[in-house]
């Protein structure tokens, strides 16, 4: 039943993560293979030639927004998971160019005398996350790239700008568009696009920052979050240590601020020609442009590179992010980060390497390709399953998304906007540059692992998960407030329901449990489970055989929705 009590919450939360990871026994945090004295030799396991539809499920946890029967199918067609991701690495169906396209000014709203609901409906579809969330999750539904979109997602929470500091939809929509067009291309036009965009120079400050007082906060994360980390990593992703035994900085405080010097003297583009003092015009879908009266001209050295008194403010640019891009710490640093949103949330540092390896040299000579990168993670024999500490706790968009696909539910994208601030993690919307979650958030009565997304588990969301598994099965009809159209919004549409396929399939119980059990569990299902969920179906009785079906299909994807073993991926 929907939950309403609380107390349990933090048990319910330490039953899933140990019921799912096996309690949290065995290997250290980065695995027991850790090279001695740094370094492990890359090598690169077969891949199989041949591919079930168990593992063609498992492989659509990782790389997409939840598996269907239809994309198992196209896996399985292909043959192989290196086969499909080269598919999936030519598609780009998905896009938000059209919502960066509408830039408006500052007083957009308030210019056109609007009053009460029209001036609340006229900010949230320019200066809010609406209209940027509901096409998320509608690409993340019904778009064919969803490689695409899983990797600008995990992109996201790498590069992190966030909308709850910075309130403009066009250019939330410009930014996010960087990751999404990048997220097959090199990881160094997303570091140097980054740079220049104003809805992260807004963010952490690098606009309008002079040479009076050079703010460090985007030097400062560009370093720490975005490319070479803070302490010196072997290429497994390893800290290296020093003669003392302590780990090494990867910069010092002096460093971030000669950076800082050579990021002055940008500010933002203006809409309409206006000056560079109209800040009504500000202009979020264009690279910001040079204001040099702010910048600093002198020389400046950093990470064993000086940049020469009088190079231009684009050259101080370029030299900072072909820096960092170039450091050996950011193939390690920024490998393992998309592995832990991708595929483990405790890969080995052999597992790290391998990757590594691929993104300081592509086999090309080409450093930081990212479609090289996410085929590297996806195919690995530990991604593909041998992994010691395999899988990681479905983080709160994934829970919604995995669910909805699996049951085949069709929406516009509202009513996840609708559910997911009660899960804990709202797309574009991070509490802070460091994400919603840290890549070392320790697993609960764990013995040295990580588990990001644990960091989401409070006893409210927890709650929160088990409710919207209820209300979107067993409550899952038509009558919902977040399942409606929804009249100020336009081009609002109802979610279609599933419960028709869902009545035909229950009449054959065998074949909706194995439908379940592939698209939900991957497989796993044990004999246990299969026995209690179809004496949970029997049990429910009603004289019309389609409600009876109907109903019995909803406590069926109840019970499984609201499981740890559909909750973390394995």
């Amino acid at each position: 039943m929907r939950i309403k009590l609380l107390a349990s919450g933090a048990g319910i939360g330490l039953a899933l993560l140990l019921s799912a990871c096996g309690g949290g026994g065995g290997g250290g945090g980065g695995g027991s293979s850790a090279p001695q004295g740094g370094g492990t030799t890359p090598t690169t396991p077969p891949a199989p030639v041949v591919i079930s539809a168990a593992e063609a499920s498992r492989l659509a946890k990782q790389a997409s927004f939840g598996p269907t029967p239809e994309l198992i199918d196209q896996i399985v067609a292909a043959k192989s998971a290196s086969a499909w991701v080269d598919q999936q690495l030519a598609l780009s169906s998905s896009s938000y160019a059209d919502i960066a396209g509408k830039a408006v000014p500052t007083n957009y709203c308030t210019a056109q005398s609007l009053t009460g609901t029209d001036l609340s409906n006229c900010n949230r579809d320019n200066f809010g996350a609406l209209p940027m969330a509901m096409r998320f999750y509608s690409n993340a539904m019904g778009k064919d790239d969803q490689l695409r979109q899983r990797t600008a997602f995990a992109l996201s929470q790498i590069v992190v700008a966030s909308d709850l500091e910075v309130h403009t939809t066009a250019g939330l929509a410009t930014f996010n568009q960087i990751l999404l067009g990048n997220a097959f291309g090199n990881y160094k036009d997303i570091l140097r696009e980054v740079t220049l965009n104003p809805f992260m120079g807004n963010f952490l400050d690098m606009v309008d920052s002079n040479k009076s007082a050079p703010n460090e906060n985007y030097a400062r994360e560009l370093m720490q979050l975005f490319s070479v980390g803070t302490v010196m990593l072997n290429m497994d992703g390893t800290p290296k240590t020093g003669a003392d035994g302590a780990v090494i900085a990867t910069y010092s405080n002096a460093e971030v601020k000669e950076v800082a010097r050579a990021l002055t003297g940008w500010t933002y583009a203006r809409l309409d020609g206006a000056a560079i003092s109209d800040y009504v015009k500000v202009d979020y879908t264009r690279p910001m442009i040079v204001n040099a009266a702010r910048f600093d001209t002198g020389a400046k050295t950093f990470l064993n590179v000086t940049i020469p008194a009088g190079a231009t403010q684009q050259q101080n640019v370029d030299t900072v992010v072909d820096t960092v891009f170039n450091h050996p710490n950011t193939a390690p640093f920024v490998s393992k980060r998309l592995i832990q949103q991708l595929t483990l949330a405790n890969p080995s540092p052999a597992y790290v390497a391998r990757v590594s390896a691929v993104f300081a040299d592509n086999g090309s000579g080409v450093r930081g390709d990212m479609k090289a990168v996410i085929k590297a993670i996806l195919v690995d024999a530990e991604a593909r399953g041998s992994a010691a500490t395999p899988g990681k706790v479905k983080e709160p968009v994934l829970f919604l998304t995995g669910l909805a696909r699996g049951m085949g539910l069709k929406s516009d994208g509202y009513a996840f906007y609708y559910r997911d601030n009660g899960l804990g993690q709202m797309p574009f919307r991070a509490p802070s540059v460091f994400n919603f979650y840290p890549y070392d958030f320790p697993l609960p009565l764990g013995s040295g692992e990580f588990s990001p997304a644990s960091k989401l588990m409070t006893t409210s969301t927890m709650v929160a998960r088990h409710n919207l598994a209820w209300d979107w099965t067993m409550g899952g009809e038509s009558t919902r407030a977040e399942f409606k159209t929804q009249p100020t919004i336009a081009g609002s549409v109802p979610v279609e329901l599933p419960w028709a396929q869902w009545e035909a399939l229950a009449a054959d119980e065998a074949k909706m449990l194995e439908r379940i059990d592939l698209v939900f569990l991957n497989g796993t299902m044990t004999s246990a489970q299969r026995a209690a969920l179809s004496s949970a179906m029997a049990a429910v009785k009603n004289t019309d055989p389609a409600i009876q079906a109907r109903k019995r299909a909803q406590v069926a994807l109840y019970i499984v929705a609201s499981s740890p073993h559909f909750q973390v991926d394995r």
